[in-house]
């Protein structure tokens, strides 16, 4: 008998009822309002906003936040598989999901004051307010602490010049959280977090044109020129630049488990189709060379899909460390680009097709290979774990 499906080592076993049904929740609705619709999107190269709602109905925003602020207070196991289907959808719909909750909400609920946190997240946790996360400049990116954004003191509050670039829902967001340093440029730990609505004079948003990648998604520039905010416009507790790092291991963590459901999408296609693609008489299948591949994604995907749940325990025991979360983003983006790639190469020509997922995911994942810290930047942070010594200095 064949085996079905993408969890051969029955890790569904290892979670509780209460994940499962998180998981299997979203999956439903994935397959149900996502897939259908999603390869049209990507090819329009719009983002399919009228999902919003529903994802908040369902408490997909800041899922592992506290109810206390309209959030569904979800342990990061359940938040991770939430990650894992949304992505197995598109990484763009991941996105959306990822920035507003793991780049925004959380933010404002770890560096927000009390004032903060209860206008802003549940709001945005209801979906009435977009949010995106400025910290990526046109010149900065794996080296953030270069930034040269400002945001100068005044008697009213800041004013905020500089530019931020790669911004994922900047067009369609209400608020932004922007990283500005507030004192001398050559010293990292001046930077601070500021809440900016984007409908503030000065504040522009332009649409990045030509992507061949994450396409149902919206990503733009953002342009702040003499921004004047008040001064409860500061998130009080940012302290330099550990402060938005802090943020980045919250987005890298789901973009582990997302990059996992990715790769189930597209070996879950490769399975249909070599068993029902007929070549010489017989389904491909059948042939070795075939089989082989699907042997290999199916073996990085189960060890995938283990990492993934032991780093989300030790997340929720409070134990997980950013070079854990640098282990996962690393290997499981890595892991499921090549299972696109093996994917894409399985189905032959269709593959190329909007109407197949491979070559979708396959293009998404090489933005999710560079986003939220390249796979290279991973490489080094694990270098310097494993041995003390760091090679960015």
């Amino acid at each position: 008998m064949a085996f079905q499906g993408v969890d051969f080592y029955d890790i569904d076993s290892l979670l509780s009822e209460e994940e499962r049904a998180v998981r299997d929740t979203v999956r439903r609705w994935v397959d149900e309002k996502v897939i259908p619709i999603i390869g049209d999107y990507y090819v329009r190269g719009e983002f399919p906003l009228h999902l919003v709602p529903e994802m908040a109905e369902l408490g997909l925003f800041g899922a592992n936040l506290p109810e206390e602020y309209g959030c569904a207070g979800l342990n990061n196991v359940a938040y991770g598989l939430i990650m894992q289907e949304l992505e197995r959808g598109d990484s763009g719909v991941r996105s959306f999901a990822s920035v507003q909750g793991a780049l925004v909400m959380y933010p404002i609920y770890a560096f927000g004051s009390e004032e903060q946190k209860r206008y802003w997240l549940p709001r945005m946790a209801r979906g009435e307010v977009i949010g995106c996360f400025g910290l990526t400049e046109p010149d900065y990116g794996s080296n953030p602490a270069g930034m040269i954004t400002t945001a100068r003191k005044t008697e009213s509050g800041w004013v905020i010049n500089g530019s931020k670039m790669w911004i994922t829902n900047g067009s369609t967001a209400q608020v932004a959280v922007i990283w500005a340093k507030t004192g001398a440029l050559d010293d990292p730990k001046s930077i601070r977090g500021f809440l900016v609505p984007t409908d503030t004079k000065g504040f522009s948003a332009r649409d990045q044109k030509g992507k061949l990648s994450l396409r149902a998604s919206d990503t733009s520039e953002l342009v702040l020129e003499d921004v004047c905010v008040s001064s409860d416009a500061l998130l009080p507790k940012t302290e330099g630049l550990k402060s938005a790092l802090m943020c980045l291991t919250q987005a890298r963590y789901g973009i582990a488990w997302g990059a996992v459901g990715a790769a189930m999408a597209c070996y879950e296609e490769a399975v249909r189709y070599a068993k029902t693609r007929v070549m010489f008489g017989r389904p491909i299948g059948g042939f070795q060379l075939q089989q082989a591949r699907l042997a290999d994604m199916l073996t990085e995907i189960t060890k995938a899909q283990l990492l993934c749940l032991q780093l989300g325990r030790l997340k929720d025991r409070g134990a997980m460390t950013p070079e854990q979360v640098s282990l996962a983003k690393r290997n499981n983006v890595n892991m499921a680009t090549e299972v696109a790639r093996e994917t894409r190469r399985l189905l032959g020509a269709q593959g190329i097709l909007a109407e197949y997922q491979a070559m979708r995911h396959l293009a998404n994942l090489e933005s999710v290979y560079t986003y939220e810290g390249t796979h290279d930047i991973h490489t080094l942070i694990l270098g310097e774990a494993i041995t003390g010594l760091s090679a960015f200095t």
